[in-house]
């Protein structure tokens, strides 16, 4: 370890349930960092859109990134030099809707029915990837190949650098698809988390699948799931100290949050612009006991079979080895720091 100065530290995360989010949320970044000078800045803060890029091409030095796992695989495909330093997983509703009048009610249902896809345009398309998933899986249930449905593309316009307002948060990004769905130009669409769940109500959908329920993770795993923290390598190889603090702290939600369910509940529906009634319904009531951060082996195991499809579909332009990606010893100095306090 050097003894680079750092006087700024920047994290980024998406509108979803994640341990970062809820430290951030209880102030407790700026707690650890802020009687040394060291100023907690994040992505979502500022009007500079070169610096709202790296929440999905994390060129950012000194910064930390924890949601949707696709950006974070995207630029480390793309040469970006990151590493991952814990996951989290917490499974989220993931939905194929169809309208009742379209007689679609099984996966076996939608052979030779029309199906909607998002195309954003955004760095790299983690909306379009997660839906493609969610089909794909859907129609494997039920027995049906991706060439016996008709795939059709719709042009959602999003706005460059990540996300960054409540608006958007509310919109969820699925007015296009679902206005698809509902006036007929498609039979089917994929929506997911506590904005899908609602969507879903508002307009009456039938649930034609909902992935979450399947009982084998590494079919479940989609942008969402897991979810990593990721970090530049220039700080990670100059300030370690610095690193292993910050993913104290969220790791430390996992306990916080087991023993807070009603204000856990809360801070999710603020972050994710959902209410806690929709959240609870995405996320599962014990969403509260699903904030830990670690790197378990199916996680990781999650994290690279998303990874290898995202590369064979086309979204990724590299491969690349996810265990050399995985850094374990910021987590193992929290580790080793905790034994020594319970000694």
């Amino acid at each position: 370890m050097t003894n680079t100065t750092v006087d700024t530290l920047w994290y980024t995360r998406c509108p979803v349930p994640t341990p970062l989010g809820l430290a951030s949320q209880l102030g407790w970044f700026k707690e650890e960092f802020g009687a040394e000078g060291i100023d907690i800045k994040t992505l979502q803060e500022t009007s500079d859109a070169d610096v709202r890029e790296s929440h999905y091409d994390h060129h950012l030095q000194n910064s930390f990134r924890q949601g949707g796992n696709v950006p974070a695989i995207w630029a480390r495909a793309n040469g970006t030099d990151t590493r991952v330093i814990g996951l989290n997983w917490i499974d989220e509703s993931q939905l194929i809707l169809a309208l009742p009048s379209s007689g679609i009610k099984t996966p076996a249902d939608l052979r030779g029915r029309r199906v909607g896809l998002p195309v954003h345009n955004n760095s790299i398309d983690h909306g379009r990837a997660g839906a493609l998933r969610g089909f794909l899986v859907t129609l494997e249930l039920g027995g049906v190949s991706e060439k016996e449905v008709e795939w059709l593309d719709f042009a959602v316009n999003v706005e460059r650098g990540g996300p960054r307002t409540a608006e958007r948060r509310n919109g969820g990004g699925y007015g296009v698809i679902i206005e698809a769905l509902l006036s007929g130009k498609v039979d089917a669409v994929f929506v997911k988390g506590s904005r899908g769940v609602e969507v879903a109500h508002q307009i009456g959908a039938t649930i034609v699948n909902d992935i979450r329920n399947h009982p084998d993770p590494l079919v479940r795993a989609n942008n969402g799931a897991p979810r990593p923290v990721t970090v530049d390598s220039h700080i990670l190889e100059t300030r370690p100290d610095l690193v292993a603090r910050f993913l104290a702290r969220i790791v430390a939600i996992g306990d916080w949050a087991a023993v807070h369910p009603a204000e856990t509940i809360a801070f999710i529906a603020r972050e994710t612009g959902s209410d806690e009634s929709w959240v609870k319904k995405a996320y599962g009531d014990d969403a509260h006991l699903h904030q830990y951060t670690d790197l378990a082996e199916i996680s990781i195991r999650g994290l690279e079979a998303y990874k290898n499809f995202l590369f064979e579909r086309g979204f990724l332009k590299a491969d690349f080895d996810v265990n050399a990606w995985i850094d374990p010893r910021p987590l193992a100095e929290i580790e080793r720091y905790s034994s020594k306090k319970r000694a």
